[in-house]
């Protein structure tokens, strides 16, 4: 079976960066398997410069992953959009300087990292702070109005456009609410592809029923995680996947769609996974995780119960 894409997602500083694409047989495994890169652009300066150059000679296709400095928040939420548009700004006066080539440009919607951290480090003593923004919609509207006009943007100067989503999106979008999106910060944004964030070792043992009950309908899957990703202090990060658990996840998530990335290449380069998915057999049997999905799917469907009873309160 050959896959219609596969993306890695690399969230690298310049340095590491550019011993990650040195690293003998990185480029040549990515080549071989028609991969493309999802590049967290933490900063635009003249190495990362070089280092899209490398890719854009190979032929390897790369996405701008746009992100934000860690003090306006890091990740796309509906507290900065004046920051994300002007990191557009700059990002298209860099890519003109440097003569970069872009598959496309992602936009990932998270909270605010700042706030993630001090909720972790704080306990749910944090999470009582946010709860006034329940009955702020216009805050949700306001942002996501800027944010559709960023889209725009992006798509009128030629670029596709991706959104990197929690799954819990998908949930609010059917039960017509904003309240997940108000108290998180995250947005339910248009975008030309949206890739479904199921990383299944944050969920472990029930990642891979996540996979199952999330998967039908997405048109992209982003499994994960093998490695890498921010520091977040006060929190027990899970052990990345290893070489079954992606194996799995794969599998699963090709019966959906064939529009796949993993988080992350600098992890699967690290443990030996690039070279191996060159000769992945992707047709090879793998168990549903049945009972533990339908646990999953009536989880789903209480949420989305509170959901659209917030919807026909919140305005």
């Amino acid at each position: 079976m050959k896959l219609h894409l596969l993306t890695f997602f690399c969230e690298l500083a310049p340095g590491p960066l550019r011993e990650l694409l040195a690293t003998s047989g990185v480029l040549e495994d990515l080549v071989a398997l028609r991969a493309g890169v999802s590049l967290g652009l933490l900063d635009l300066g003249p190495e990362r410069a070089e280092e899209v150059r490398r890719l854009n000679r190979a032929g390897i296709p790369v996405t701008a992953w746009l992100l934000l400095p860690e003090d306006q928040g890091y990740w796309f939420h509906a507290g900065n959009v004046a920051q994300a548009t002007a990191r557009y700004d700059a990002f298209r006066a860099w890519t003109a300087e440097h003569g970069l080539e872009w598959a496309g440009v992602g936009l990932d919607i998270e909270p605010d990292l700042r706030e993630l951290r001090e909720v972790l480090e704080g306990g749910w003593r944090r999470l009582s702070g946010l709860l006034p923004r329940v009955v702020r919609g216009g805050r949700v509207r306001e942002a996501r109005a800027g944010y559709v006009a960023l889209v725009e943007r992006i798509r009128a100067d030629g670029y596709r456009v991706d959104t990197y989503q929690f799954p819990f999106i998908v949930d609010e979008r059917q039960s017509r609410s904003t309240l997940l999106q108000r108290l998180s910060g995250v947005l339910d944004l248009p975008a030309d592809r949206e890739v479904l964030m199921l990383y299944s070792s944050f969920v472990r043992p029930h990642g891979a029923a996540v996979l199952w009950s999330y998967g039908p309908g997405a048109s992209s899957i982003a499994v994960g995680i093998t490695g890498g990703g921010v520091e977040l202090p006060g929190a027990r990060l899970p052990p990345p996947l290893d070489w079954a658990e992606l194996s799995r996840d794969l599998r699963l998530a090709v019966r959906w769609t064939h529009d796949l990335h993993v988080f992350s290449l600098e992890g699967c380069v690290r443990q030996g996974f690039l070279s191996r998915l060159r000769t992945f057999d992707w047709d090879a049997p793998v168990d549903p995780p049945a009972i533990p999905a339908r646990r999953v799917d009536a989880v789903r469907r209480v949420a989305r119960g509170v959901l659209r009873a917030s919807a026909r309160v919140l305005r």
